[in-house]
């Protein structure tokens, strides 16, 4: 697993982490029933608290996305798939909304927008 943190971003690390495992997940390149590293494989990997790794992983475990078998380790939750389109949705919201603020400090009407759009399914 390729997790890749920054120590200087305003994301705290155990976000850092949440964000890629979820995001690894819901693309599909983690699938349904594999194992994640440990705990402390990934703390030691990352070179950061043991602590920090466990509550990304806490985290991911509370949203349903792990499930953790104590002595066994964790692994990706069996999920639907309606879970994972709403998940996917809530980032294409996300990077429209970016998308939207931009445009907006552009001073770009809905139609340029929308132009722009229809320009870019056509790449």
């Amino acid at each position: 697993m390729n997790i890749i943190i920054s120590n200087s971003g305003e994301k705290p690390i155990y976000d850092q982490i949440y964000t890629q495992i979820r995001s690894a997940i819901t693309k599909g390149e983690i699938k349904e029933g594999e194992a994640l590293p440990s705990i402390r494989a990934l703390a030691r990997d990352l070179k950061i608290s043991v602590i920090t790794t466990k509550r990304a992983f806490d985290d991911l475990e509370r949203d349903g996305f792990i499930v953790s078998v104590q002595g066994k380790g964790s692994f990706v939750a069996p999920f639907n798939a309606d879970f994972v389109k709403e998940e996917r949705r809530k980032e294409l919201e996300n990077c429209l909304m970016q998308a939207r603020a931009l445009a907006d400090e552009l001073k770009m009407k809905d139609e340029e927008v929308f132009a722009l759009y229809a320009l870019l399914k056509e790449v």
